[in-house]
């Protein structure tokens, strides 16, 4: 056996076994088994037990092949069923580097699907060794004999082609009877995963807030202990403008999270090879204000691609082992997100400064495993980053190369792994020989899957991020409904990125004590790959640093086959009492996504009953009506939509519905106009112009309200910015005009230059509108209005004529004149002052 060594085992410790049987020697070796293929290989090995013979093992495969030997039947008595369960172990030498699938069934129930990580395939001279465990309930056995039978299992989208490309070979492979009960229904190995959650690529938001947990709920890694990136960017104005409540979401659904906050480009070291004082100052105020909620932090980000010193990041971990575990002694470092980058010769990178061209300093150091390896000494977990099959790359494979750092893998990887990105572009496509008929899906699956065979922890790139994204983006999050979040299809006619990660995540990263359960329709789910998970997330321990902890019962559902399924399960639950919660399914909106469950009443036995489409994935996410309390609804707003009505629009809150309250004028009593509400939003019609109206909302049955807002019946409402075109007569190059209506207040036009009459901004609103207001919002550099203005309007955008006048006011000026019809506005600044006159957003109202 080899010398090298391999990392702790994540997640809570595997209880003492009495070894049922065992076949084979944990040596290193698959001498005593015979070769795949060959004539004495039989399908169906009985009588297992912990005494095997030498001859006996010659009729055992030295592992499992897609084409050739797909199926090993074990069958074994048991005197009588162990009440803890018992648990399957796997010890791989080598598999294809497809990340080949082992199913495997007890008595024809699923139990669970192995994803095995391997190189062969590749030209690494080192192999993956990795020890696999899967728990097996005792509601799968029975007293008598026995059959475990492992399967070789295809891609879901992958055709027959890829069977031989599939294939594994096994060192030993055991059944124990586990003495206690088990924390963790460990399904191959234990993982956390997760997404980043961040508006317009840079900012931790209220959009971003509002935002997350819609997205961990949906995705299904809530309250399971999962992990999220939190990188907010020192050198990025306003990136981390509400980043205590967006950890403090993170801590309420129970998550983890890997920080990285310091830029560093622009760092220059002391003569002893420290950080600078305003370096180490952004780092200790960022710790001293957040590093309660994360428990890691990233050293930095692709440090060779974007051309970063390898004695900056030295000497940002030796900070963090000094002083940020000072600060935080629950923390874990991270080496940087690596992206394996070379020589500048060899493959060119961006920032760069001077005549020297580098990719990092020293040239292609992110690259030479040595010189990774300095900073993997000094830091708790690895890292590495991927995305379509670039993990298994001989040469930048995050998989491949952290072999060569710690010089192969004798049980898994020598150091945890926590890697900060992977996924796909919308260019990447799976490698044919698999013969995916959905291969821009199937590259996603393949390369999550694998990240489940090798790492312990890995983080999607982004939830909203071009060409790589999980949702339908391009808008601002601010100023968007987290209900109408919309899954992003790569490609049309193809599963999408959202659906393939649920389907894992509900599988593989759901956490807590196992619940006891029975499929009441086994006949007709006999060799079916459909797996259940129910866990009680109670029993998780707090969260470093942070203490979260979750009170959730989550009960997933998850066909593996490409053909419809029905299940009918008797879970045994926590509690005997009425339960109530959220459902997620099938849907290309959280709201279509999401249900709520009310009444569910435990015996504490729950039946469930779920048709599941191919490859659906449904998650029941339950606590006891009791301990659900009563929670006004947030984020309530009011605005104003054609034909006299006000659009109303909240955040969800716990409830099967809400009511909806009205007033007339700003003391009147709130009466309910609407109940039975199941959206986040209503339109109340028929109002009157000119009347002050107050509004709540509150869930239905519920005596806390949300926060009133109050809005004027005007009949005015936005025009639609789709079709316009903006400009204007100074700073166009420096300012884009089309910021000022990009619906993002962080962006904005700007004159560049102390203001001065005679500057003006116009706006080609495509066609003739008849329109009334004008709103010029600068809130966030609020003197910047103009010292005075002159509104005209044009049909031709050659000769204007003056509509309103007037003087600016502080963060928003608001012009109204007459209705005019026009196509063409111009606003000119008429005044002369000591700032820039900006403009963040612009708006035009109708009553069209």
């Amino acid at each position: 056996m080899s010398e090298l060594s391999a990392a702790n085992d994540a997640g809570p410790a595997i209880p003492e076994g009495t070894v049922l049987w065992r076949l084979g020697q944990h040596d290193g070796s698959a001498a005593e088994f015979a070769a795949v293929g060959s004539s004495g290989v039989k399908e169906v090995f009985s009588e297992a037990s912990s005494t095997v013979k030498a001859a006996e093992l010659k009729t055992v495969p030295s592992g499992l092949r897609g084409d050739t030997n797909p199926e090993l039947r074990i069958t074994y008595k048991l005197d009588k069923i162990p009440v803890n369960g018992v648990l399957f172990r796997v010890s791989i030498l080598d598999a294809y580097k497809s990340v080949p699938q082992m199913s495997v069934f007890s008595n024809r129930q699923l139990s669970g699907i192995i994803q095995i990580a391997g190189v062969a395939g590749t030209d690494s001279k080192y192999n993956f060794r990795k020890t696999y465990e899967l728990y097996i309930p005792k509601e799968q056995l029975v007293s008598g004999t026995n059959e475990l039978k492992l399967r070789t299992t295809r891609g879901i989208y992958s055709s027959d082609s890829e069977d031989k490309y599939n294939w594994w070979t096994w060192d030993d492979l055991s059944l124990e009877s586990l003495k206690t009960p088990i924390k963790e229904p460990i399904h191959g190995s234990y993982t956390l995963t997760g997404t980043m959650v961040n508006n317009k690529q840079f900012y931790f938001d209220e959009g971003a807030v509002t935002h997350l947990p819609y997205i961990m709920k949906w995705l299904g890694v809530a309250y399971s202990g999962n992990i999220m990136r939190t990188s907010c960017a020192s050198d990025v104005g306003r990136s981390c403008e509400k980043m205590g409540d967006y950890y403090k979401v993170l801590k309420d659904y129970n998550m983890q999270s890997v920080a990285l906050y310091l830029y560093t480009g622009d760092i220059k070291l002391k003569e002893d090879g420290s950080l600078p004082d305003d370096a180490e100052k952004k780092l200790t105020d960022y710790f001293e204000q957040y590093s309660p909620y994360f428990q890691y932090y990233e050293v930095d980000n692709e440090p060779g691609l974007f051309n970063r010193s390898k004695a900056v990041n030295l000497a940002i971990a030796a900070w963090l082992n000094q002083k940020g575990k000072t600060i935080a002694p629950h923390l874990q470092t991270v080496a940087p997100g690596w992206a394996y980058w070379p020589d500048y010769s060899e493959d060119s990178c961006g920032n760069q400064k001077g005549s020297v061209k580098q990719c990092g300093d020293p040239d292609g150091w992110e690259r030479d495993p040595e010189q990774r390896n300095e900073l993997e000494e000094v830091t708790d977990l690895t890292n590495g980053h991927s995305y379509g099959e670039s993990y298994i790359f001989s040469n930048g494979g995050s998989f491949t190369e952290n072999l060569k750092t710690f010089g192969g893998a004798a049980d898994g990887l020598g150091k945890k792994m926590l890697t900060t990105e992977f996924g796909t572009s919308d260019t990447h496509v799976d490698a044919y020989q698999y013969g995916a008929s959905e291969r821009t899906a199937a590259v996603f699956d393949r390369i999550m899957r694998a990240h489940i065979g090798y790492a312990d922890m890995f983080v999607q790139h982004a939830a909203f991020f071009k060409n790589f994204s999980l949702f339908k983006y391009g808008f601002n999050l601010e100023e968007h409904d987290p209900a109408t979040t919309e899954i992003y299809y790569t490609k049309d006619g193809e599963d999408s990125r959202v659906s393939i990660m649920r389907r894992l995540d509900l599988a593989y990263a759901t956490h807590g004590a196992p619940l006891s359960y029975q499929i009441t329709n086994k006949n007709e789910l006999a060799d079916k790959l459909v797996y259940v998970r129910a866990v009680d997330t109670s029993t998780l321990a707090p969260l470093a640093g942070s203490g979260a902890t979750s009170n959730k019962v989550l009960v997933n559902f998850v066909n593996f086959e490409e053909t419809p399924q029905t299940v009918t399960v008797k879970v045994t639950m926590p509690e005997k009492t009425v339960y109530e919660g959220e459902r997620f399914g099938n849907g290309d909106t959280y709201e279509a996504a999401r249900s709520y469950i009310s009444g569910r009443t435990a015996a504490p036995v729950l039946e469930f009953t779920e048709s599941l489409a191919p490859g659906e994935a449904v998650q029941y996410i339950l606590q006891p009506s009791s301990e659900v309390a009563d929670v006004a609804p947030q984020g309530f707003k009011a605005a104003a939509v054609k034909g006299m009505s006000m659009h109303l629009s909240w955040l969800e809150a716990p409830g099967a519905s809400y009511e909806v309250l009205r007033a007339d004028g700003p003391d009147g009593v709130l009466k309910v106009i609407a109940s039975g509400i199941e959206q986040t939003e209503y339109t109340d019609s028929k109002l009157q112009e000119g009347t002050l109206y107050t509004y709540a909302v509150r869930v239905s049955g519920s005596g806390v309200m949300s926060e009133k807002t109050r809005i004027t019946a005007t009949g005015l409402v936005p025009l639609d910015r789709i079709a316009w075109k903006v400009t204007s007569n100074v700073n166009t190059e420096a300012s884009n005009p089309a910021n000022a209506i990009d619906g993002d207040r962080r962006t904005r036009w700007d004159t560049g230059k102390h203001q001065a009459s005679g500057e003006y901004f116009q706006i080609d609103l495509g066609k003739e509108h008849s329109v009334e207001a004008i709103d010029l919002d600068y809130t966030l550099s609020s003197y910047d209005y103009p010292r005075g203005y002159i509104v005209q309007v044009s049909d031709d955008g050659q000769s204007f004529r003056q509509i309103a006048s007037g003087k600016g006011k502080l963060e928003m000026t608001k012009i109204s004149f007459s209705q005019v019809k026009t196509r063409y506005i111009r606003i000119l600044q008429t005044g002369s002052g000591g700032n820039y006159w900006s403009i963040q957003e612009l708006q035009v109202y109708s009553r069209e």
